[in-house]
């Protein structure tokens, strides 16, 4: 009899702590999410991955790798997740990604393949949320965060610091409740420029050779081939005696629809495009155009390269090429003109070369008016999502959530717009009196990233397939880190502005009159900042039979712009040019023209939100 009670104690032990274990709130959707209950305190796991202490019920279990196939649309590395990013989510969440990019496989097409299949994978990156997001929300390819108290349970970060982002998942993608994803480039400040030391467009030259023919005036954008052409002409080749070029353009960022760098120069005179619509905004006005009419920019810009192609200042290598060797050629010094800080700079300007008074930095022209975005409480455009066959969605949105943390916003904040901080200990410290700190090897990865070897006890590699790889800016690089009290980039560190310059930084500072390029633009008045609003509404959607005409239309004007480009005459430019628009007129352009008016209109409507 004594047996038999203590059985039935020790039976009804076991049942109670089951049950107890059970009940605990694992957080998932049904689709494989577990967090197990437990007393004990978080620990250092044997393989190196920390248990995280979930807000109610104790610690998810880390024990076993995660294998996570992240889809992302603005990715430009497909394969595993390596290196020093690849490290750290390995330590602390026994966490692997692997990288599908349908930048690098069909663009449109590959996408659609995968919306067909019915499984996006377990992470999925939205370069908008204009046509795939909310295709794939109704297609139901996409898990509710909102399910079994998922978000609430293991995003309590996210939904402490942005509210409103939430708020925006919810009204303007979840009827109201649900949350399939959150924006990119979140911030906390209202309002003002989010750029940081750098904004996100130059135009940046070669800076020696533009000194070294005379620093002449540039007025216009037009302006800037003669220059180019006087600077291919002092330096033809680069050290390895290979041809230099003012313009090295590639295709693989067109997806289906314009050519992507054709619309660069409109965002130095205070416009920018909405995705997938036919009309070009300004930043801090009621105004919009249509891209291809006579005065727009994208048209303008095709004009440009076909004469700097004439000239002989455009890679013939441009047809073909894809990012990646692009980036190459500016390591090589083979390049003259960079659109962006993040592309000629950060691959171009290494140590060695800067201590000569070489590399790229900001030459504006007279009439450029910068645009600029401004800080965004509710998101930006670009969505991450967790798909609704994930694996074990709990441990995902714990490290989605890390990635909003000032921890993981540190570690890779810059991600898809500048060079990330990287690992603390490593590339950058905080020191004696608390400040943020870049060290040596910080310096030399920074400024030579694919040659810049990371030690094996950080994860090895060159730093630059090290960072990550899913390209999405999580925060806003420029938002203060609570933390540190300073801005989350690296560029805008009180030590790193009072570190001594380079050559190149003193010659550039003592002739522009400032220390950074934002500071140029906001000392002349010369930034159009635009609001980042909401407007509490669901967001207007083409229908299909709209959304299938503008891709037709976007697929003409891709394919007729390169060929405009490359045309062998003016007489050959100006008939492709009339043949483009008599094709999308026949398509139907007109309908997207109409719609793309009444987007602008929405946006117009949201800046009002914000205060």
């Amino acid at each position: 009899m004594k047996f038999r009670r203590l059985s039935l104690l020790l039976l009804s032990a076991i049942m109670v702590f089951v049950l107890a274990a059970c009940g605990g709130g694992n957080g998932n959707s049904g689709n494989g999410g577990k967090a197990e209950s437990t007393d004990k305190p978080v620990t250092e796991a044997t393989n190196g991955a920390k248990e995280t202490a979930a807000p109610d019920d104790g610690a998810l279990d880390h024990s076993k790798p995660l294998k996570l196939t992240v889809f992302s649309t603005t990715a430009n590395y497909a394969g595993p997740q390596t290196g020093w990013f690849a490290k750290v989510i390995k330590d602390k969440f026994n966490i692997e990604l692997d990288i599908v990019a349908s930048n690098l496989t069909g663009g449109d097409t590959k996408i659609s393949a995968m919306m067909a299949s019915g499984d996006l994978g377990d992470i999925i990156v939205f370069g908008d949320d204009k046509n795939h997001y909310p295709n794939a929300i109704k297609g139901k390819l996409l898990l509710d965060w909102t399910q079994d108290g998922l978000l609430d349970k293991y995003g309590t970060d996210i939904m402490k610091q942005f509210p409103k982002a939430v708020e925006k998942a919810k009204v303007a993608f979840g009827g109201g409740s649900a949350v399939y994803g959150i924006g990119n480039s979140v911030a906390t400040n209202p309002s003002g420029p989010s750029e940081g030391k750098d904004m996100t467009w130059g135009p940046d030259l070669r800076w020696d050779l533009y000194q070294q023919i005379g620093a002449p005036e540039i007025k216009t954008i037009e302006d800037y081939l003669p220059v180019l052409k006087k600077m291919q002409e002092l330096e033809p080749k680069n050290e390895q005696g290979k041809k230099t070029y003012a313009f090295s353009l590639w295709s693989d960022w067109d997806g289906n629809y314009k050519m992507t760098l054709a619309k660069q120069f409109a965002n130095m005179l205070g416009y920018d495009e909405i995705p997938d619509t036919a009309v070009y905004v300004k930043a801090d006005e009621e105004k919009y155009y249509d891209f291809l009419s006579e005065d727009s920019w994208y048209m303008k810009s095709l004009k440009l390269y076909y004469e700097a192609n004439q000239m002989g200042l455009l890679d013939p290598d441009s047809l073909t090429q894809k990012f990646d060797d692009v980036v190459a050629k500016y390591k090589d010094g083979r390049m003259l003109f960079s659109w962006f800080p993040w592309l000629g700079a950060a691959n171009y300007n290494t140590a060695e070369r800067t201590a000569e008074g070489k590399g790229f930095a900001l030459v504006p022209f007279k009439d450029e008016l910068m645009y600029s975005t401004g800080f965004n409480v509710y998101g930006g455009n670009g969505i991450i999502s967790i798909g609704a066959k994930a694996k074990e969605p709990a441990r995902i949105m714990e490290f989605l959530n890390w990635m909003y943390t000032p921890e993981g916003a540190m570690l890779s904040a810059g991600s898809g717009t500048a060079v990330p901080n990287g690992p603390k200990g490593l590339t950058w410290d905080i020191n004696s009196s608390g400040q943020p700190v870049v060290t040596d090897f910080g310096w030399k990865a920074y400024t030579d990233q694919q040659n810049t070897q990371v030690p094996e006890e950080f994860g090895g590699g060159d730093y630059y397939y090290g960072s990550n790889q899913m390209n999405f800016s999580f925060v806003v690089p420029a938002m203060e880190n609570p933390e540190t009290s300073e801005p989350y980039d690296h560029n805008l560190w009180k030590t790193t502005l009072e570190r001594n310059p380079s050559k190149l930084d003193s010659d550039w500072r003592a002739k522009m009159g400032v220390l950074t390029a934002k500071e140029y633009f906001e000392k002349n008045n010369l930034l159009a900042v635009a609001p980042q609003g909401f407007t509490g509404k669901e967001p207007l959607i083409m229908d299909k039979t709209l959304e299938q005409k503008n891709k037709q239309i976007g697929t003409v004007i891709q394919q007729i712009s390169w060929k405009m480009v490359f045309a062998k005459n003016q007489a050959e430019f100006d008939k492709l040019n009339k043949e483009m628009h008599d094709k999308v007129n026949g398509l139907g352009y007109a309908d997207v023209i109409e719609f793309s008016v009444k987007k602008a209109e929405e946006l117009f409507e949201a800046r009002k939100s914000v205060k």
